[in-house]
């Protein structure tokens, strides 16, 4: 539970149950759903082990770079604090995740070279918006795999997820831009 977690980015954060006040395409959405600055895109930390060094994190809604800067506000005001929690390896759920628009790669680089040893995984997105991160040269730094629900994550405790998902990836240095 990120909001009783001391190291996470929304610790300290009281969720209503009763109160859906937040909304992706005009469609209220459960209220445990975290912001982080975006209008369109939120996102919920299910997970994060900090000797391990990883975190999973599921989105839903648009991921929108072009009008809200999503990558920027993800990677500030998220991200940063992780990385400085020692978490080096992300493994992104998207499997909500219905568009993506694209500014520039500029803090997908950034990230990428902040976490050294680590990855980024994105699992469960669907095709045509991995198509869009790809076109964008995106696939430089985060890996997509498994796209149209094709992995089920949800069967996996959160070590055994992170277990298959590094086994599957390549090495940064053995393999970049996959």
């Amino acid at each position: 539970m990120a909001e009783e977690d001391q190291l996470s980015p929304f610790f300290g954060k009281e969720y209503s149950e009763f109160e859906f006040s937040n909304t992706i395409y005009n469609y209220l959405i459960h209220p445990q759903w975290d912001e982080f600055g975006s209008a369109t895109l939120y996102l919920k930390i299910l997970f994060a082990d900090y000797e391990t060094g990883f975190a999973v994190i599921e989105f839903i809604g648009e991921w929108n770079d072009c009008l809200y800067n999503d990558i920027m506000f993800l990677k500030r005001d998220v991200i940063d604090l992780m990385i400085q929690q020692n978490i080096t390896k992300f493994l992104l759920i998207g499997e909500s995740v219905m568009n993506f628009h694209f500014s520039d790669d500029s803090y997908y680089q950034e990230w990428y070279e902040d976490i050294e040893d680590g990855w980024i995984v994105a699992i469960n997105f669907r095709q045509h918006v991995v198509s869009e991160f790809r076109n964008c040269m995106i696939h430089n730094y985060v890996h997509f795999a498994n796209v149209d629900n094709e992995f089920n994550w949800r069967k996996y405790a959160p070590t055994a997820l992170f277990e298959a998902i590094d086994a599957m990836i390549p090495r940064k240095l053995e393999s970049p831009g996959l």
